[in-house]
């Protein structure tokens, strides 16, 4: 019963994700054996339940029906075991987080660290990257991004002071080419550039324009690349080097400035967004996942 029930899960993760790979790799199984086991559940059922290309893994219209069928109930499962844990001395599963390298390494990496300290029997599995990551698709238990990036599906519960966004450069690239005076002037300076993995273009730098009115406006800018990263840790290695100007949220850089291998410009210029949402879906959630959800909000 077991075995065919986990076999059951491993259908409709790879269905979801749309790939034996993703989901090989969430299940912490070689590709070949999640193969097999996806065959051995079509030869018991006597249907294909998913068709294959080189390209792409899409349920058959029996697939679509199982997993129509079964997915709730799955779901039902995993969480009445989950509420079993209320019951254990120690609290013991795992929880998936999705959110950006910022968030995790330079604002709730205290939280994070001490509630691995406090149940050591929690696996935490974090993933982090900029891209939109779909929560419920990918079967994460929560994501964290800024908050005008949440679904408004979602419940969200803002974990992080607002975020200040800043322009740096390396003392000896101010010696050597000069401090932009107003945000427009900034493609006469070498940019050090972040592109995202759910856009194309290369991410705008945005300013607060105070001057004309009492109203606050924003200046977007759309920086002309000398170098593009897809981490915001590159950008920072690239300003420190002396390689250009990189915008950047105001928490990664606070060592480097007071150490002085950065300096900020256009200060009065600096724009300040509304802080980091730990976000997941509207219902109920576990007892374990109660837990996080306390550990991470503000005290």
């Amino acid at each position: 019963m077991t075995e065919n029930l986990n076999d059951l899960r491993a259908f409709v993760l790879v269905a979801k994700m749309g790939s034996f790979t993703k989901a090989a790799s969430h299940l912490g199984v070689s590709q070949s054996a999640l193969s097999y086991t996806i065959r051995t559940l079509e030869n018991q059922v006597g249907i294909k339940l998913l068709n294959r290309t080189t390209r792409s893994v899409s349920p058959t219209q029996a697939g679509e029906q199982l997993l129509n069928d079964i997915e709730p109930l799955i779901n039902q499962i995993s969480q009445k075991l989950n509420h079993l844990n209320e019951f254990r001395d120690s609290p013991r599963g795992t929880l998936r987080i999705n959110c950006t390298e910022h968030v995790v390494s330079f604002l709730l990496w205290d939280k994070l660290s001490g509630f691995i300290k406090q149940y050591p029997d929690i696996v935490l599995e974090i993933a982090s990257d900029y891209a939109m990551t779909d929560i419920v698709k990918e079967r994460y238990d929560v994501g964290i991004r800024l908050g005008g990036h949440v679904d408004k599906d979602m419940i969200a519960v803002k974990v992080t002071p607002d975020m200040r966004m800043i322009l740096v450069a390396s003392p000896d690239y101010i010696v050597q080419a000069g401090s932009p005076t107003h945000p427009n002037k900034i493609n006469a300076y070498r940019c050090l550039t972040l592109r995202l993995p759910s856009h194309e273009n290369i991410m705008n730098w945005e300013f607060n324009d105070l001057t004309e009115t009492n109203q606050q406006n924003t200046i977007i800018v759309k920086p002309e690349s000398a170098m593009i990263v897809n981490h915001a840790n590159l950008l920072i290695k690239a300003a420190k080097e002396g390689l250009g100007l990189a915008w950047v949220p105001a928490t990664m850089v606070t060592d480097d400035i007071a150490n002085g291998k950065l300096v900020t410009l256009l200060d009065e210029w600096s724009i300040t967004y509304d802080g980091y949402y730990m976000y997941y879906p509207a219902r109920n959630p576990s007892p374990l996942f109660r837990l996080l959800i306390d550990a991470l909000k503000p005290q």
